[in-house]
């Protein structure tokens, strides 16, 4: 019989590297010399090459090495992928579906979500203070990463000063699977609260198709309205879906 022990995740150790010398064996035992060499090698390779050289499953590896000590995770970032789909969306599922795959416990999944986390936070801190002409890119990567994998819709603004610069960042609503309110009024009388003189809209389409509805056509409108009255510029209005945007400015929305 297969001792249920080799399948539960053990907390992480107390100091950097996942191979630290215990004072007393583990339940488990030694780490076999394969699964040893196989974690060495794709640091080796990460840090050689970069994300760039490996595959999603191997990066899913890496992150779950430390919450996994002393176990072969390759059948499990397999599995994960076959649940979720890729990498960004194995990061970006919520943590009661993570604890639905068997053999992932609490600690990877805490794992999990701080890599998440550390991912928003690196893509904001590249266009947060920055003008969004010369990081469009960037703000697009940003929305992708913290957006792409929502299972409700996200409605969110970013607050633009006179030259263009991102000074403010911010989720006004969520709503269900394919709708979120917003209020024109409350995005202005924030705009005017922040001294914003410029406003970009961005939402996600959970379903990954970002083709505009007719209501977001129409709510777009009332937000281009309400913010003219005050002179405050709608910029662009961005959906987000699966693996590409729509932008309203570039469809002749706006």
């Amino acid at each position: 019989m297969t001792d249920p022990r080799a399948f539960s995740d053990l907390p992480l150790p107390l100091f950097a590297g996942d191979e630290v010398r215990q004072a007393a064996p583990l339940p488990t035992g030694r780490l076999p010399s394969y699964i040893r060499d196989h974690r060495q090698r794709l640091r080796a390779r990460f840090l050689a090459g970069g994300a760039q050289a490996m595959p999603d499953y191997e990066l899913l590896e890496l992150v779950l090495f430390r919450a996994i000590p002393r176990r072969d995770v390759k059948p499990l970032a397999h599995e994960l992928l076959k649940e979720f789909g890729d990498f960004n969306a194995v990061l970006s599922a919520s943590p009661d579906q993570l604890g639905t795959v068997p053999g992932l416990g609490e600690a990877a999944v805490t794992e999990i979500k701080i890599i998440e986390a550390a991912a928003h936070r690196l893509s904001r801190a590249r266009v947060l203070r920055r003008q969004v002409i010369s990081s469009w890119d960037a703000l697009l990567d940003y929305c992708h990463t913290t957006m792409a994998h929502h299972e409700v819709e996200q409605f969110r603004v970013f607050y633009l000063d006179r030259k263009n610069v991102l000074i403010a960042d911010e989720q006004q609503a969520r709503g269900t699977v394919d709708h979120v309110p917003v209020y024109p009024r409350e995005v202005v009388k924030r705009a005017l609260q922040l001294n914003a003189s410029a406003l970009i809209l961005v939402h996600n389409h959970p379903s990954g198709d970002p083709t505009p509805s007719a209501a977001d056509i129409d709510m777009t409108r009332q937000v281009q309205r309400a913010a003219d009255a005050l002179g405050i510029t709608l910029h662009d209005h961005i959906i987000i879906g699966k693996s590409a945007e729509v932008s309203f400015r570039s469809a002749g929305h706006l």
